[in-house]
């Protein structure tokens, strides 16, 4: 499956979540498993005055991770996440924001994955990493 096929099929099926975010698959490779999304962090999403509360950047980066999945096994799965751990580096505004997410190891029923979440200038603002259960389905159509 190509790149463009793999993003479009994915953003045509992106959950209620991710489109709360602002969110939108922009990239994929294959090289070293990872994708990259756009999210768009609205004043909406802020305390304190313009600082995106972190539950935010927490489901934009679990997005990112889990998409990294989805890219890889081409296939209807389930993913729940068994543990996350995020890291917040500099304060995030509201405004564009680019997260990657990467495969470190992908087994039978378990993933590892690592995340990164960057402002439009390229200003590393917070990492993640995730452990989840993969569930592979098999897709029934009618």
């Amino acid at each position: 499956m190509d790149e463009k096929l793999i993003i479009d099929t994915l953003n045509a099926h992106a959950p209620p979540c991710v489109k709360t975010l602002g969110g939108k698959l922009i990239g994929v490779s294959d090289a070293d498993n990872s994708i990259r999304m756009q999210f768009q962090a609205i004043p909406e999403f802020c305390h304190s005055g313009d600082i995106v509360q972190g539950g935010f950047i927490t489901g934009m980066l679990d997005a990112a991770m889990s998409h990294a999945v989805f890219a890889a096994e081409k296939g209807w799965i389930i993913l729940p996440t068994l543990e996350i751990k995020i890291s917040f580096l500099e304060a995030v505004h509201p405004g564009e924001l680019i997260a990657t997410g990467r495969i470190v190891r992908l087994g039978k029923s378990v993933v590892f994955l690592e995340g990164e979440l960057h402002d439009a200038d390229n200003k590393l603002l917070a990492t993640a990493s995730s452990t989840a259960r993969v569930i592979r389905k098999v897709r029934h159509t009618p």
